[in-house]
């Protein structure tokens, strides 16, 4: 059993400051001049508590592609960023399309302790969009898969689609889908518009992610099922899931970092971190995800976090890999984009980035409130700190990250996951005996 942890002067979502004690892997008591003998002591005044990230779009690469990132490393990137959650993404080799890979994912994650490890199911046989996977034997598996998503593929066959929301809807799950028409977005290399006819590049129109939010939406409602859109990134889109939400149609989305703070613009000097699936769209975009996360149209922040080794983005533009790492840098970049421009508060973080990807993914234990009886899982913030991101502050397996030289505010210090901490005072803490 892990010690006790006694936190002191921390402020729960932004607000006043109040001491939290964690037993036996719980929160056991809040208020002020707590106390507890043997306990170890954090001090966090200047501090904000969280209640534990939690990161519902995650590539961990292993099985398959263990040289990008493994479930270990990437859950010790988790922990790093204040999560104490992820979902791992399908597109493993072998794809978690069987009850097997997926209860195999769980084992690691439990093995490496750094945080919870909860599979996402293919949608499809080897996410290749012709037969459906085997969505009921992966829901009652050890690892109770309730979200299911072909996330690097779209699932472009409608009837496919269809009948994907009739079966999920059975148990309670959720289709996550990747909105990209494929024949609309054949060749494509970077966001559709002035850039790419300026650099001769093929272009990645918006309504190929549009036109499949809008045809999902309308099969969701009619055949009464969750749908859920990854990595929304344009302002049509945050129209049509506005739309949708009017009119009573049970679909969430979410809008990664990235597309909070970076634009097309990047591409200009071809570097490839900056290649990512969705693209960098405009300004305009960046504005409209920012406000649709402000009002609620768009439900989460996830990362997409999606490593690579050195050698597939140190390569022409072409020819590179899409994707960024982005577990280290997210709060900060949520804290950048959305609490110092005014737009979200604290507890508005709380609730992007905790209690709503645990409620679509349906963690129970996890984006609980930081109250007495609750399962203790925590992150605490520097909101004062800050400064040039850099691959020092990565610690995964790939350092792709579109942030390094941008000045980013805050730092996370502490992750505490199942009552022990997994990141204690800004570093990772070596688990072996800990949770003994």
């Amino acid at each position: 059993m892990s010690e006790p942890i006694l936190i002191r002067r921390a402020a729960i979502a932004g607000e006043g400051r109040t001491d939290i004690l964690i037993e036996d892997g719980r929160i056991s008591d809040v208020g002020a001049g707590l106390s507890r003998a043997g306990a170890r002591t954090i001090d966090a005044d200047g501090l904000i508590a969280l209640p534990g990230l939690v990161d519902m779009h995650v590539h961990l690469r292993e099985p398959g592609f263990e040289a990008s990132e493994t479930v270990l490393t990437g859950s010790r990137a988790a922990a790093a960023g204040g999560f104490s959650a992820v979902f791992a993404m399908p597109n493993t080799n072998p794809v978690a399309d069987t009850a097997g890979v997926v209860e195999q994912e769980l084992a690691l994650g439990e093995a490496a302790g750094y945080a919870t490890v909860q599979p996402i199911g293919a949608v499809t046989v080897g996410q290749k969009g012709e037969r459906l996977a085997e969505l009921g034997a992966m829901a009652r598996s050890k690892a109770n898969v309730r979200v299911f998503s072909d996330d690097g593929s779209c699932v472009w066959d409608p009837l496919l689609m269809r009948r994907a929301l009739e079966y999920v809807k059975s148990f309670g799950g959720v289709v996550a889908q990747h909105a990209q028409d494929p024949r609309l977005t054949e060749g494509a290399q970077m966001n559709e518009g002035v850039v790419s006819a300026e650099l001769g590049l093929a272009g990645w129109p918006a309504v190929a992610e549009e036109s499949i939010i809008a045809r999902d939406v309308l099969l969701a409602e009619h055949v009464g099922s969750r749908l859920h859109i990854c990595h929304l990134s344009t302002a049509g889109s945050v129209d049509l899931i506005r739309w949708a939400k009017k009119r009573g149609i049970n679909v969430t989305a979410e809008v990664t970092p990235h597309h909070l703070l970076l634009t097309e613009e990047l591409v200009r000097g071809y570097d490839a971190r900056f290649k990512v699936n969705p693209p960098l769209r405009r300004d305009e975009d960046v504005l409209a995800v920012r406000e649709g996360l402000a009002d609620g149209t768009i439900d989460i922040v996830a990362t997409d976090h999606a490593p690579h080794p050195a050698e597939a983005k140190a390569t022409e533009w072409a020819a590179a890999a899409h994707g960024m790492v982005g577990l280290e840098s997210a709060l900060r970049v949520v804290h950048k984009t959305m609490v110092a421009t005014g737009l979200v508060g604290w507890s508005d973080v709380a609730r992007v980035m905790s209690e709503a990807p645990a409620r679509i993914g349906g963690l129970a234990a996890h984006g609980r409130p930081i109250r007495a009886g609750e399962p203790a899982e925590l992150t605490l913030y520097d909101p004062s700190a800050g400064g040039e991101f850099s691959a020092h502050d990565l610690a995964g397996r790939s350092t792709n990250s579109p942030f390094f030289g941008e000045t980013l505010p805050g730092s996370v210090r502490g992750t505490i996951h199942r009552g022990y901490e997994t990141l204690s005072d800004g570093a990772l803490v070596d688990l072996e005996g800990v949770r003994a």
